[in-house]
């Protein structure tokens, strides 16, 4: 996916999360038929004629080896996506069978009875023992299976090559590290954000927290308390709001930014470091640092450490309303199959979920290569329960880190408040 589409799905997968109805009256057909035309939903990327390609290549190779089987894919714009989403789970006579998500709904389309439970065709899929430990967690329920990982993505540290050679900086190996040379470049060219922050930027933020040792919130299966007000915790969120100020990213421009302006922001040359993903490479390469900027990993508290990130992305899952089990858990095998994912990674930069097709996309594509050592060091997800979506979308987070930054409320205090705020999301849940 490019980059406005990418983030799209990721910033937007909480919206149909949250309008999907909290229970639906669909329940797993009692029919199986062989035969037939399977429906499949997909996202409609930005240029989304690579991606119709090969997933064509799949179909194809599908129908020829089902007589009598036709595959319907419809791509679905993003922004009609959660009404979409909602009528499929109220009507199963409107929904399809094969459907794309992102990966933080999966423990909302479990709670809503959307997916099918798939946990015996997937260990009994010979492809799946190379999966990435966090994309399956990514399709996992209370121990259960709802799909397969169709493409992961994650942030590393972009730099550019130009300002450090220039002001003869070394890449910082540690947090610590990273915030002292943000300021370096602030103090030397003041017309650059040293490291560009943004106080909408979960998910550039959350590495800090993790790397401290804090967590967003403790439990399993399905029952969860809140654990950003925690020590380790509060010291991550500490060093992710103190790069906000006159010294590095003012809080005045920089507290209401989110990874895409982060981003805008690198490639327009306005910053000597920004935290993006491997999805944000493209826009970078069409930005005015081409050429002159590189990546690495972000460092961790430790020297040579690795923060963890968060592991975004898509997965393929079957709807519990199919009439076509036994052919819709196959298609879904074959869109998320190895080949598959090397080919979408030709086509549209898609992260593949296999290790091994990482490796050799890796080796491939230099570029990779510091978000698959990010992935390899360990990787973090948001907690598995459907409350994830209503955090999400009413910024629980970001207004936690807005208040810290505009000085209305210290660390302790709203991490605390957001804390309550996702304890009641977690309550409500069930």
């Amino acid at each position: 996916m490019k980059l406005p589409a990418r983030l799209a799905v990721l910033l937007t997968a909480v919206v149909v999360t949250a309008c999907a109805p909290q229970t639906s009256d669909n329940s797993s057909s009692p029919t199986d038929r062989k035969t037939g035309t399977l429906r499949v939903w997909l996202f409609q990327e930005v240029g989304n004629k690579p991606k119709e390609q090969a997933v064509d290549s799949v179909v194809a190779a599908f129908e020829k080896a089902h007589k009598d089987t036709k595959v319907d894919v419809e791509y679905i714009p993003v922004e009609t996506r959660a009404q979409r989403v909602k009528a499929a789970f109220n009507d199963p006579k409107s929904a399809p069978d094969v459907i794309e998500y992102g990966n933080t709904d999966t423990a909302g389309y479990v709670h809503d009875g959307g997916l099918l439970d798939v946990t015996g065709e997937f260990g009994d899929w010979s492809e799946a023992k190379d999966t990435d430990p966090t994309a399956r967690q990514s399709v996992t329920v209370d121990g259960k299976i709802y799909g397969a990982p169709f493409y992961v993505g994650v942030r590393a540290l972009y730099y550019r090559t130009d300002v450090f050679r220039e002001l003869g900086l070394s890449v910082p190996r540690t947090m610590a590290e990273l915030a002292s040379t943000a300021r370096a470049i602030r103090a030397a060219k003041p017309d650059l954000y040293g490291l560009v922050v943004g106080g909408a930027y979960t998910y550039g933020a959350m590495p800090f927290v993790w790397a401290n040792g804090g967590e967003l919130a403790t439990g399993r299966n399905g029952s969860y308390a809140a654990a950003i007000d925690g020590a380790a915790a509060q010291k991550g969120i500490k060093a992710y709001t103190s790069l906000f100020g006159d010294d590095n990213c003012p809080a005045a421009k920089c507290a209401g930014m989110g990874g895409n302006d982060t981003i805008t922001a690198f490639a327009a040359g306005k910053a000597g470091m920004a935290i993006g993903g491997d999805f944000s490479h493209t826009a970078v390469e069409a930005g005015k640092v081409k050429g002159e900027y590189a990546v690495v990993p972000l460092p961790g508290v430790t020297s040579g450490s690795i923060a963890p990130a968060f592991a975004g992305g898509n997965n393929i899952g079957v709807l519990k309303s199919t009439s076509h089990r036994t052919l819709a858990v196959d298609l879904m095998e074959q869109l998320a199959s190895k080949k598959t994912q090397a080919r979408l990674f030709d086509a549209m930069g898609f992260l593949p979920t296999f290790t091994d097709v990482r490796q050799q996309v890796a080796a491939k594509e230099p570029y990779v290569k510091p978000f698959v050592r990010t992935l390899a060091a360990g990787t973090e997800f948001v907690p598995a329960s459907p409350a994830w979506a209503q955090i999400d979308s009413s910024l629980v987070l970001p207004t936690m880190f807005q208040e810290i930054v505009s000085g209305k409320k210290d660390v302790a205090a709203a991490s605390e408040d957001a804390a309550k705020k996702m304890n009641d999301a977690f309550g409500s849940a069930g």
